[in-house]
Formats: structure tokens, C-alpha cells, sequence
């Protein structure tokens, strides 16, 4: 989803519809606590706060010492008194449309948020006024301002460049005591932005909510001055608005002047919080609103909370895949559910036999989330759920239940409460409360569903002729009984929720196939080519069918020199995968036009690995992780991570899905010759059986680690990936069972292809 001012809704085909948010976003002004006007959009702005964190998160600025000396040394002799000068020539509510150069601007921003305070003093000391930065939200203005600036400065400082050069950075430390103090200030938000990178934290809906938060905090904060309550501590969608608004100074103090400034009860971004002010500001927060202070994608520790192992990637700016109609992208969002409240005296009896069960509207059917009611009565609201849920799930339903006298009936539902995703996106607030019994009532929060990474494998299927109809007698007579021309190896690619979506092909032979003479043969090496083609079987007769006549994508090998133990994959998308293995396994992936370059790491990189999961060699061994290198991301981006030996991928939208395909079955072919077996059960020429649609779709739902429910169906894939993928027939080894109906032919032409 994009970060613009509409929501979202699906249908109940799972279809979206749009509606305007202009009405919210004009509500929003208004917090819980009463009306709270303030000088600037802090949702626009916010959503531009993000994307300059993000766009500094890899500088040098942040992290090159002698570089942020020198930034600090040109913003405090040759920026400020610049900027400050062509304020005092501007009227006071327009600050002028410059922006100074990155390294510098970086600076401005942290002295602006020094918890301190010193950023008003020192304007007024030096300048005599309090300089403001300028409220830019768009790129074109944005633009605009820097070649503006550039201008100005090349004039009023001809020999220092605009631009600053790391490698012609200053050594040595910022000298001075503003120097030092900024130095300090420049480091502490140096991982600012890892806290804001969740990528539903830029989404309308969710910044308009965090907006009526940030609201009430400040009505909050006032009480908390006022009433000399302990330091309070700001959840990140607070935090994340609070910084936007002291971002430009002249405002924040002006809307701040009547309220007093926040910072002087809260706890401040780099100082640690202790458990008696945070369970202070809870109880404050409750007392005030009567909603919990925490929510989905709201903590009071953003370092802490496990979304980052289920939001592992960045916002996707563009999705390559929507070429591909059969390949339906998923949503995923978090929920936190929260219950308040005591059970009722006459329902005493039965407390010991009642319970809550969670479990979603569509796609896990097997998920049933158990809790007992006595354990769940608080005068407070409590966390019961935690989850992670893809947006075709619709909703959650909370059963109250009550077990049965005898082991005929397990349970009987007493009553039970729907939330639908779509009513909680039209709350403004993303959270909606209801009455679960008399004195009990039930709270759902979740943050706006965001685009997540594709989910697809490889199931085997029959063997096909050249023209990609299965060998079958159906076919033939179809074809009145001409004969089928050729062997192809065929691979049904399904994605998350088990929908059809490719299918794969591997040429091992030519010659015919007619009831009662055949006469195969292996192909010559460069013509085992694979090939991708897009969309669904057409069935022609039950399981018998003809695959898509479009080819999305082929690999054709080039086996090199025998002496040298190397393979090329030539690829239709222009790519060149390489496959080493004389000193271990090294692949890369080049592309041939743009010369941009990729590498495939063995074992799981980057976001993809896991920490607290231990796991052997071997099993590191069966993935791969697609890690490009771009301008952007000089040390590398993981963009998927494939399982070559059960044939699975999860890819990011700017990642090809046909060019994932093709590198995962490209490899597990060479690797499967390497080693002289089948690793991959290539061989396999037979239809498995799956798990029905809605039963236990993969990635459906995720709960977080900590969960006390231990399911690998609820955790990511590749934590334990043999169970998750899992269909209804495989061997031991999670490989499917290979079997083979006497139509294909001999298993002889078969193994000398896959492993010859």
C-alpha cells in the first residue's frame, strides 16, 4: 500500500476499494483530550520525516567520524549564519525555501531535537531570534530548495563546495564547546531511523492515528507537569510525530507555549526508562482514555519488539510482478488484542471449564488460539493476543467456549465477538472496542496492511511433450492419437495461498510417445534448457491438463571446459548465473545489459537470519540468499531467499518472481549433478497430494517467538521450513514421494539427465 491520503478497504473478495481521508485527517486536529490545534500537517510532514531518515540511514554522515566534524563545522560557521540572515529579511511564519547540503541539513535536523533545549538558546544568543527550518513536503519543492540553496551558497562561499566530499574529509576531532555539544547530539540519533522503518510506519492511516495520539499525549504531559508525575515514556507512533513537530522550532514552540514543553517529563530518545515510569504512564494513559496505551505498531520499546523479524524488508516503492496476473501480492498486518474486565459472579460455577479461543474468519482454519477465563480478569487492559495476519484472513473471531461433560462434545460456544479488518481500518484510531460479556469487553488494534514479500513453491507434477501437454491417454486420444513429441519435467509453482501461478518446465528428452511404442531418448546438455510459464494449468480431463501456452522466462546451461568446475546459466531477463565449486559453492547472478551485479550467499543472510533458532550446517546449506548491491545500499540488500532442496523462494515485489524461479531450479539442477543425486526430488514425475485451500495456507498467520504457543505453522517459513512446506504425501526427508506412472517411461533417461 502506498503512503497517500486514502485508505484501503477490501471487499470481501479480498478486491480494494478507496475512500477519501480528507474528513479524518480534518478530525484529527481534535485529540481524546479536547481540541488541540497546532501550526503544521503532521501527518504529511511525518510521512516526509520518515523518508529523510531513511534517505540518511546509510550516510556517512552517521557514521564516519572526521565526516561529521566537518559537517558540524560548516553548519555552525557557514550555514546559520546564512540561513539566519535571510530569515531576518523574510516574514516570520515563511522561513525561506532553502535546504543547505545533506551533511549539514542532517546536523540541523539533530540540533533541532536536542532535548536540551540549546537549539532555541543558541539562535537566540547568536542570532537573536529563533531560526526555523522549512516545512517541505513534496520532491518538487524539495528540489527546488536545494538547487535554490546551491545557488546562494556557491555566491556567499565560492571557495568551500556545496557538496561535501567524504574522502576529502577533515581529520581530526570537531573542536569547541557548541562543536562538542553537537557532537554529542549528532551521535545520539544516529539509529534514529531503525526505529521508524516498520514499512506500515509511512501508510495515511496509520500517521492519522498516531496524529489524535500525540494529541492526547500532549493534554497528558501538561497534567504530568502540573500534577509532578514521574518522567512519562512515548511509544514509537508517538514519538515518531513528537519529533516531526519539534523538527520545525518556531512552530512546536508556539504551539507549545500555553502547554508547556513535553520534554520536560519525558523520557528523551537515548535515556533509559525505568519499569516504575513506564507502568506510570500506563496507568496514566488508561485512567484518561480508557484504552490501552500500547497498540499494534505502537511499543514502548521500538528496540525490543519483534515486528522486525516479521516486517524484515523496507517499503516497496514499485512492484515488478503486476505484469504477472496470476501472481496475487500479499498484505500483512499486526493485531494485538486486549480484554478488560470481570467475569460475572454467576458464571463462577463454570469458570473452570469456560475458555477464549481465537481464530481468523478465512485461510487457517486449523489455528484455534486457547486461553482460560479465569486467568483473564484485570481491572486493566491486558495484552491477551498477539499475531501477524495477512489481510485475506479478513478478521479475527474471539469465541467464549465452554467444555464439554463428556468426550462426545469438546466444546460449546457460548458467545462470541467478529472484528473484520475492514471496520478497524475505518476507525480512525485503527482500534475498536467491544462488550465480550456483561463486564468484560474486548479490544482489537492493528496497524495498516502493507505489501509483503511473495511466497511461491514448487510442487512436482506430470511429465509433459514439448507442446506442454501432460502425457496422458487422455491427450492422446484428444490429439487422435497422434503421438507425443518429447519429455519435459513439470513443476506446479503455488503460491501462499495455494493458487496456481506458474508452471516450470526441464527438457530431458526428445522422441515420441504413443500407446505401446515409444522410443525417448536424452537430450544434448545445451538443450536441457527450463523454462517458466505463466498462469494455470488448463485441465482438460480431472488432473490431465495443458500447460500456459505465454513463456515468461527460460535459463538454457552452458556447461564451460570439464577441467574447470564451472557452469553458466544463460537467462531470457538478460542474466548470466554463474556456479563455481572448486573451492566450495560460489554463485553470482550479472546482468549482462546494466552490468549490475548480485550474489547468492550460502545459508540465511541478513534479515533472513536467525538468531535465536540454532541450526546445523547442512540445513544452512539448502538456502540461498539473493543479496544485491546498488548505490542505495552499497553493503547489500537481501531481496530473496530461496530453498533450492524443497524448491520454495520468498522474494521482495522488486524482485522478479520468473528470474527467482529460474535461479532456484538452475541451481538445485547443477547442485543435484554436482553431487551425483537428487537432491531436490527432481525425479519425482507425479501429482502430490496438498493440504486443502483454507486449512493451513502458508505465512497466513504468524505469532511472534515469545508466543506461548509453539506451532512451526505459526512461525516463519524458514525457520522450519520441511514442516511448513509440507504436503500431504513426502518421504521422511520432506522431499516428495517420486513416483511415476508407466506413460512417462523409463526412470534410465530421467537420471541421466538430472544426473549426468
Amino acid at each position: 500500500m502506498s503512503g497517500n491520503n486514502i485508505t484501503r478497504v477490501a471487499s470481501d473478495d479480498g478486491s480494494f476499494a478507496t475512500r477519501s481521508l480528507h474528513e479524518s485527517s480534518s478530525r484529527c486536529d481534535s485529540g481524546h483530550g479536547g481540541a488541540t490545534r497546532l501550526s503544521v500537517d503532521l501527518v504529511t510532514a511525518a510521512r516526509r520525516h520518515v523518508s529523510f531518515l531513511r534517505s540518511f540511514a546509510t550516510s556517512p554522515v552517521l557514521h564516519h567520524a572526521p565526516t561529521v566534524a566537518r559537517a558540524i563545522r560548516r553548519y555552525d560557521q557557514l550555514w546559520m549564519p546564512l540561513i539566519a540572515e535571510l530569515a531576518q529579511a523574510a516574514p516570520p511564519s515563511a522561513p525561506p525555501m532553502l535546504l543547505p547540503p545533506p551533511d549539514v541539513h542532517w546536523v540541523w535536523y539533530c540540533h533541532c531535537l536536542d532535548p536540551a533545549g540549546s537549539y532555541r538558546e543558541y539562535c537566540t544568543l547568536r542570532f537573536g531570534a529563533l531560526v526555523d527550518r522549512p516545512l517541505i513536503i513534496d520532491d518538487e519543492n524539495e528540489e527546488y530548495a536545494y538547487n535554490r540553496c546551491r545557488e546562494v551558497w556557491a555566491v556567499r562561499y565560492p571557495s568551500e563546495p556545496f557538496d561535501l566530499e567524504v574522502d576529502s574529509a577533515e581529520d581530526g576531532e570537531a573542536s569547541g564547546k557548541c562543536e562538542d555539544h553537537l557532537s554529542a547530539v549528532v551521535a545520539r540519533y544516529r539509529t534514529l531511523y531503525s526505529f521508524f522503518c516498520d514499512p506500515f510506519v509511512s501508510e495515511t492511516v496509520y500517521l492519522v492515528a498516531a496524529r489524535r495520539r500525540y494529541s492526547s499525549f500532549l493534554h497528558l504531559s501538561r497534567r504530568s507537569i502540573e500534577d509532578g508525575m514521574l518522567r512519562m515514556v512515548v511509544t514509537s507512533d508517538i514519538f515518531l510525530i513528537w519529533l516531526t513537530h519539534q523538527s520545525y522550532p518556531r512552530s512546536y514552540a508556539k504551539d507549545i507555549e500555553d502547554r508547556g514543553d513535553p520534554a520536560r517529563v519525558t523520557v528523551c530518545f537515548g535515556d533509559r526508562a525505568t519499569a516504575e515510569e513506564a507502568k506510570e504512564t500506563v496507568r496514566a494513559w488508561e485512567e484518561a482514555l480508557d484504552e490501552p496505551y500500547e497498540r499494534a505498531g505502537a511499543v514502548l520499546d521500538p528496540a525490543a519488539s519483534p515486528s522486525r523479524v516479521y516486517f524484515n524488508w523496507e517499503t516497496a516503492e514499485a512492484d515488478v510482478n503486476r505484469s504477472y496476473k496470476g501472481l496475487q501480492p500479499r498484505f500483512l498486518l499486526e493485531v494485538r488484542i486486549f480484554l478488560k474486565g470481570k467475569w460475572e459472579e454467576r458464571e463462577d460455577k463454570h469458570l473452570t471449564k469456560n475458555f477464549l479461543r481465537l481464530r481468523t474468519i478465512r485461510c487457517n482454519r486449523e489455528m484455534k488460539l486457547n486461553e482460560p477465563v479465569h486467568d483473564l480478569s484485570s481491572e486493566t487492559w491486558h495484552k491477551t493476543w498477539h499475531l501477524y495476519c495477512e489481510f485475506g484472513t479478513r478478521g479475527i473471531v474471539i469465541e467464549v467456549r465452554r467444555r464439554g461433560s463428556n468426550c462426545l462434545i469438546n466444546s460449546k460456544l457460548i458467545t462470541k465477538l467478529v472484528f473484520l479488518w475492514n471496520d478497524l481500518l475505518r476507525a480512525t484510531t485503527l482500534m475498536l472496542k467491544k462488550e465480550l460479556e456483561m463486564q468484560v469487553r474486548a479490544l482489537a488494534s492493528i496497524t495498516p496492511p502493507v505489501q509483503a514479500p511473495y511466497l511461491l513453491k514448487c510442487v512436482p507434477d506430470r511429465v509433459t511433450d514439448d507442446g506442454g501437454a501432460m502425457i496422458s491417454d487422455v491427450v492422446l486420444r484428444m490429439n487422435r492419437y497422434h503421438p507425443q513429441q518429447g519429455r519435459w519435467l513439470s513443476r506446479t509453482v503455488l503460491d501462499h495461498a495455494k493458487r496456481e501461478c506458474f508452471v516450470i518446465r526441464i527438457r530431458v528428452g526428445r522422441g515420441i510417445w504413443r500407446r505401446g511404442a515409444e522410443s525417448p531418448v536424452a537430450v544434448k546438455w545445451e538443450d536441457r534448457i527450463i523454462e517458466v510459464r505463466e498462469g494455470p494449468w488448463l485441465y482438460v480431463a480431472g488432473t490431465v491438463g495443458v500447460a500456459p501456452d505465454k513463456i515468461a522466462g527460460t535459463a538454457t546451461p552452458k556447461k564451460e571446459d570439464s577441467q574447470v568446475k564451472k557452469m553458466l546459466w544463460c537467462l531470457s531477463t538478460g542474466d548470466v548465473l554463474t556456479i563455481q565449486w572448486e573451492n566450495g559453492l560460489d554463485i553470482q547472478l550479472e546482468n549482462g545489459s546494466s552490468g549490475e551485479q548480485a550474489k547468492l550467499l550460502t545459508g540465511r543472510k541478513l534479515q533472513y537470519q536467525l538468531k535465536d533458532v540454532g541450526s546445523s550446517n547442512e540445513e544452512e546449506e539448502q538456502y540461498l540468499t539473493l543479496v544485491r548491491f546498488t548505490s542505495e545500499h552499497p553493503d547489500g540488500k537481501a531481496t530473496a531467499l530461496l530453498n533450492w532442496k524443497l524448491l520454495a523462494v520468498e522474494f521482495l515485489p522488486e524482485e522478479d518472481a520468473v528470474l527467482v524461479l529460474l535461479v532456484c531450479v538452475a541451481v538445485a539442477r547443477t547442485i543435484s549433478e554436482i553431487r551425483r543425486e537428487d537432491m531436490s526430488g527432481l525425479l519425482a514425475r507425479r501429482r502430490v497430494r496438498e493440504f486443502a485451500g483454507g486449512c493451513r495456507d502458508w505465512g497466513s498467520v504468524l505469532l511472534p517467538s515469545s508466543s506461548t504457543y509453539s506451532s512451526v505453522h505459526l512461525q516463519p517459513w524458514y525457520w522450519n521450513a520441511h514442516q511448513v512446506l509440507a504436503s500431504a504425501e513426502t518421504s521422511d526427508s520432506g522431499l516428495p514421494i517420486s513416483k511415476h506412472l508407466p506413460a512417462d517411461g523409463k526412470c534410465s533417461m530421467y537420471e541421466q539427465v538430472i544426473l549426468s
